[in-house]
């Protein structure tokens, strides 16, 4: 089998690619240039380029190196910011693997006559008489099926991930065996193309203005402060926002951007039984799940799973789920796994913001309600 493999210059593709070669496959290796601008986070710089080609080397491969830095630039970071700009808060590595490995990185493998691209992603993929099927990797603290929650069949049937079926222990003991230049490196932990030394504030502070913004207290209506750039708040978010006149910690409730005010409460303010889902961005692994169907929910790249139900009313697509969780913030991923068989994927969606009137919070409505409730989805 040709076998393409995305080596990022970390362990975990690179021991991807060293299993490959040790089944026997004709294996190439491919690195992507992604970010001209400054990076450290151990993804995407130059060093990860090299080490990527020095393993390759270690591993007798060939290896290339793909310049899709225009391509991530359109897809990934202009719509991180534009979406900071109007108060959501983006997972930039999800979409990178849904446009860039995914697309246009699978596409050109099988263009270059590659029969399948590897990743180094703690998933598995199971394949057998039917459909293939996204499965969360072993290592439960590795797992990274919910980042390729939007994968369909049609990707999954040109995708290997060789080192699903290993925990992290044992990718980095592979890796040691072989001598591996990159056995001991550490994991990539922060968005690729923001520089540490800068952060967010300072990378959004180069693309777009950023406002200052009333802090509104959700139950009293009361103004109680002001925050310098509202376009850095995430629902959901404690540090920064101060803690309430009953001395209890504060919360972002709901970030308004058009009338420049971050609405804040309680514990109890930020934790609902229902997420509501942008119904353009949902996708299914194998087809459209039922109203009503009950699902697995996991609602952050490392959060528990919860039980949930699905929701689905004309354009509205909700999920209730079995017990009241911190709001998803506007803009994250919410992965959907099959009830009987919590370690199946079968889809995935973008959180949406919308109060049952269509309109931002108001300090009168009760905790919760300004989710979704089930009158709201019946039109």
């Amino acid at each position: 089998m040709r076998v393409l493999v995305a080596m990022s210059g970390g362990v975990d593709s690179s021991v991807a690619a060293a299993l490959l070669v040790e089944e026997g496959h004709e294996v190439v290796g491919a690195t992507l240039k992604l970010w001209g601008g400054p990076s450290d986070s151990g993804c995407c710089s130059v060093a990860d380029v090299e080490d990527a080609r020095r393993v390759a080397d270690q591993l007798g491969i060939v290896h290339h190196v793909f310049n899709l830095t225009e391509e991530f630039e359109q897809s990934v970071v202009e719509p991180y910011v534009a979406s900071h700009a109007a108060g959501r808060t983006p997972n930039p590595c999800v979409e990178c693997n849904r446009h860039i490995k995914f697309d246009r990185l699978l596409t050109r493998a099988v263009r270059l006559g590659h029969d399948v691209l590897a990743t180094g992603h703690h998933a598995r993929v199971r394949r057998g008489t039917g459909t293939p099927r996204l499965l969360r990797g072993v290592d439960a603290d590795k797992d990274q099926s919910y980042v390729l929650s939007m994968l369909s069949v049609a990707q999954l049937e040109r995708v290997v991930l060789p080192v699903g079926e290993m925990t992290k222990a044992e990718v980095r003991s592979h890796a040691r065996r072989l001598g591996l230049r990159t056995a001991g490196k550490p994991d990539s932990q922060d968005v690729c193309f923001i520089h540490g030394a800068e952060g967010r504030a300072g990378f959004l502070g180069r693309r777009l203005a950023l406002h200052d913004a009333a802090v509104v207290d959700r139950r009293t209506g009361a103004t109680a402060g002001t925050l310098p750039a509202m376009e850095l708040v995430t629902v959901g978010q404690r540090r920064g926002i101060g803690r309430g006149d009953d001395g209890g910690r504060r919360y972002v409730v709901d970030v308004d951007v058009p009338a420049r005010r971050v609405v804040v409460g309680g514990e109890g303010d930020v934790r609902s039984g229902w997420v509501e889902l942008d119904p353009a961005t949902v996708t299914w692994v194998d087809g459209p799940r039922l109203d009503g169907e009950e699902v697995v929910v996991q609602l952050s790249a490392h959060g528990a799973p919860v039980p949930g139900r699905l929701v689905q009313r004309a354009d509205r697509v909700a999920v209730a789920l079995g017990s009241p969780q911190r709001l998803v913030a506007p803009g994250q991923t919410v992965a959907l796994y099959d009830a009987s068989a919590p370690e199946v994927v079968v889809g995935s969606a973008i959180a949406l913001r919308r109060s049952p009137a269509g309109a931002a919070i108001t300090p009168e409505e009760r905790p919760g309600e300004a989710e979704v409730s089930p009158g709201d989805l019946v039109r």
